[in-house]
C-alpha cells in the first residue's frame, strides 16, 4: 500500500516539478492548492496558514521536501518540516534542480533545508539525521526517472529514521 505524504516545495518556482514527482504514483501525495485557494488561505493570515497546513499534514506519514534553489530557510517550509517531524511523521528531502519545469528551465542546486533546522534533544543540525537527495543523472529525464525509481524507499527509509530518532 503507498504511503500517504505531504509535499513541502517553494510554491512559485517549483510548483510544476511538483506536479511531475506528484504523478510519479509510488506514494500517494497531497492534494494541491490551486493559486487561488492558496491565495486565499495566505490572505487569512498566519492563523489560516497554520490549520491549513495542520489539515494537510492529518493522517500523513511523511513529509517529502522538494529542494529546489530557493527553498531552503523559508518561513513555510521550516514550519511545516518541523511540524512533521513534531509529529512523529518522516521527513525526507528531494532535490529538484535538475528537472524541468513549464518553460522547459532548469535551476541551480538550493542549500539544504535541514541544515536551517535543529534537532530539539541533540541540538543538531536536523540535516545530520534526515536524509537529502540528490537525483542522479545529467538531465532532467534521467533526475526524474531516479526519482521515481527510488522516492518510494526513500519515504519508507525517512519513517524508519524518524522512528529511530525521538
Amino acid at each position: 500500500m503507498a504511503r500517504r505524504c505531504f509535499y513541502s516545495f517553494h510554491y512559485i518556482p517549483d510548483c510544476h516539478r511538483a506536479a511531475q514527482i506528484r504523478q510519479i504514483g509510488s506514494i500517494e501525495g497531497n492534494r494541491p492548492a490551486s493559486d487561488n485557494d492558496w491565495e486565499s488561505v495566505k490572505g487569512g493570515g498566519d492563523p489560516t496558514i497554520k490549520r491549513w497546513i495542520a489539515g494537510q499534514l492529518a493522517g500523513r506519514s511523511c513529509t517529502v521536501v522538494l529542494v529546489g534553489e530557493g527553498t531552503a530557510n523559508r518561513k513555510w517550509i521550516n514550519y511545516e518540516i518541523i511540524q512533521s517531524w513534531d509529529a512523529g511523521m518522516g521527513v525526507v528531502g528531494i532535490r529538484v534542480h535538475g528537472i524541468k519545469n513549464l518553460s522547459g528551465e532548469t535551476s541551480r542546486m538550493g542549500a539544504n533545508p535541514f541544515d536551517y533546522i535543529t534537532h530539539g534533544p541533540t541540538k543538531q543540525k536536523l540535516s545530520l539525521i534526515v536524509k537529502c537527495y540528490s537525483p542522479a543523472g545529467a538531465t532532467s529525464k534521467e533526475k526524474y526517472a531516479w526519482i521515481a525509481t527510488h522516492l518510494a524507499n526513500a519515504v519508507e527509509e525517512a519513517v524508519t529514521i524518524r522512528r529511530q530518532n525521538k
